[in-house]
């Protein structure tokens, strides 16, 4: 596919600085972290990133795709370039660009949707994706540009429901609740979540299936695509993994898994982190927190779907989404409440 002739594209260059500390968060997650999570000394080491100023358009995402691919690899023929368009995301619309038919080097190029800026703080992405390639956690980002960018390919087999239940992978009916409900319910989990002492850690926050690798020649997994990461209750990021085992197309909470896996699977997590055995005092204690926390996500993740179901431009039905959202954390709210710390 060839590209059209162009002017070369203005760049300028992103570095990765250190956030200033600030309130974002009215659960006080920022003032804990600041607390009780530490970064290295001395200044981060990060290359910096170019920084290309143009904005591909939303419908048509090839030709300004193409540009980017011009001034990212240069060497490339621009009749030789093949695209694949990838549609499991509902947030940004993304497509590879690659010249090999195995894909080893591939460029993909990450549009963001319609005033996600809303829900996303994109600078914060960027350092975000920095920090954790800095640390071997994700892949190689090439550049940015005004509405999105452009990043390594990694080999592997997007996860789907039906793969996250596997062990050896561990090592609507109702309209949308008004307001004053909401404002109610949001009351009562800043009150009841705080309570949990649950520990505030760098957190993905979006850990649904299709942002999980397996790479089954290494024999490991990797996490993709870093823009809702940041500091948060652990609790919160393990129960969202959790609601996530139900899928997102076709929504199935029949899915969510049982005590006995959760249970397995919080001992795998806990071991590997303290790099020691546990206690099942220790397995209960989070099986407890991150249940209450899965109710948080249900929350969040129906608010969110109301504000893309306004802008967003995807082909995605978020109104529903939300509802489904909703109806699950009212559902199982009131067994989540009963669920008591072990003594």
């Amino acid at each position: 596919m060839a590209a059209p002739p162009s002017a070369p594209v203005r760049r300028a260059t992103f570095y990765l600085r250190r956030p200033t500390p600030g309130p974002q968060s009215s659960w006080g997650m920022e003032e804990k972290a600041a607390a009780g999570c530490r970064e290295p000394p001395g200044p981060l080491r990060v290359a910096p990133v170019p920084c290309f100023g143009i904005s591909l358009q939303q419908d048509d995402l090839l030709p300004g795709a193409l540009r980017l691919i011009q001034e990212l690899r240069p060497h490339w023929k621009p009749e030789q370039v093949q695209t694949k368009r990838f549609t499991d995301g509902i947030t940004n619309k993304l497509v590879a660009c690659y010249v090999e038919e195995d894909m080893r080097d591939c460029v993909l190029v990450r549009v963001y949707g319609e005033r996600t800026e809303l829900l996303v703080d994109r600078e914060n992405e960027v350092r975000n994706f920095q920090l954790l390639r800095a640390h071997g956690c994700a892949p190689k980002l090439y550049c940015t540009f005004q509405n999105g960018l452009c990043y390594e390919y990694m080999q592997g087999m997007a996860l789907g429901p039906e793969h996250i239940r596997e062990p050896r992978l561990f090592s609507l009916s109702a309209d949308v609740p008004e307001t004053e409900v909401l404002e109610r319910e949001l009351a009562w989990l800043k009150e009841h979540l705080s309570q949990l002492n649950s520990p505030v850690v760098f957190c993905h926050n979006d850990l649904l299936c299709k942002n999980i690798i397996y790479d089954s020649t290494k024999g490991h997994v990797r996490f993709i695509d870093y823009e809702y990461a940041g500091y948060n209750y652990q609790a919160f990021d393990i129960g969202n993994h959790f609601n996530e085992f139900a899928g997102v197309n076709e929504v199935d909470y029949c899915q969510y898994p049982a005590r006995e896996t959760q249970l397995q699977w919080l001992r795998y997590y806990l071991q590997a982190q303290k790099g020691m055995a546990v206690t099942s005092r220790e397995v209960e204690r989070l099986y407890v927190q991150v249940n209450k926390f899965a109710l948080a996500s249900h929350f969040f993740w129906a608010l969110w779907a109301l504000i893309q179901n306004q802008f967003s431009t995807i082909d995605f039905d978020f109104l529903r989404y939300a509802v489904i959202r909703f109806n699950q954390y009212f559902k199982v709210k009131p067994l989540v409440s009963a669920l008591e710390m072990p003594k």
